[in-house]
C-alpha cells in the first residue's frame, strides 16, 4: 500500500463522474436499473473497466471490483479508484474494499438515492455510509463524495426512473 497515493482533480472528478453516469444511463436503456461505475487508473484518467447495473444482486460496483480483482493484482488496485454514480451500498463498499480498491469517488449519497426512491421494494436501502463500513476495516480506503456540482444530474436519472417504476 503506497501512501504517496495522489487524489484526483474536481476537473479529473467530474469526468470520471461523467463517464459513469453515461454507463448507468446505458444501463437504463438495457432495462436496469440506472447506476453505473468506472474503474480508473492511478493516473485519474485511464479508464481500465466499466459496468453498469446488472440486476438487484449484482450492483454495478461489486461487479466492476470482483472483475477488477480477477484482471489485477491488488498492488495494481490499490492506487486504483472505483468511480460510481451513487454511494456504494454495504454489499459493494465490502467487495471494493476486499478487492483492494484504495478510493472509492461517488456522486450521491445514499441517503440522497433513499430520498428518491422512498420505500420501494425494488431498492430497499442500507442506511450504512461507506465511511462507515470502511472505517471499520484494516484499510484506509479513500471515499471522495458526495459531489455537490453533479448531484442535479445524477438525481435527476433516478427521480425519472423510481417515479416510473
Amino acid at each position: 500500500m503506497s501512501p504517496n497515493r495522489t487524489d484526483p482533480t474536481d476537473a479529473q472528478i467530474a469526468a470520471m463522474l461523467r463517464r459513469a453516469q453515461a454507463i448507468a444511463q446505458r444501463a437504463l436503456e438495457a432495462g436496469h436499473h440506472p447506476f453505473g461505475a468506472v474503474l480508473v487508473a492511478p493516473d485519474h484518467e485511464t479508464v481500465l473497466m466499466e459496468q453498469g447495473n446488472v440486476d438487484g444482486v449484482n450492483h454495478a460496483e461489486a461487479v466492476l471490483a470482483r472483475e477488477a480483482a480477477a484482471h489485477f493484482t491488488p498492488e495494481q488496485l490499490w492506487g486504483c479508484t472505483l468511480v460510481t454514480t451513487v454511494e456504494p451500498c454495504a454489499m459493494c463498499a465490502g467487495t471494493q474494499y476486499w478487492a483492494h480498491i484504495g478510493r472509492v469517488v461517488y456522486g450521491l449519497e445514499e441517503r440522497a438515492l433513499l430520498a428518491i426512491t422512498g420505500n420501494h421494494a425494488e431498492n430497499p436501502t442500507l442506511d450504512l455510509p461507506c465511511r462507515e463500513l470502511f472505517a471499520r476495516g484494516q484499510k484506509e480506503i479513500r471515499v471522495i463524495g458526495p459531489v455537490p456540482a453533479l448531484e442535479p444530474e445524477i438525481a435527476a436519472l433516478h427521480h425519472a426512473f423510481w417515479r416510473s417504476r
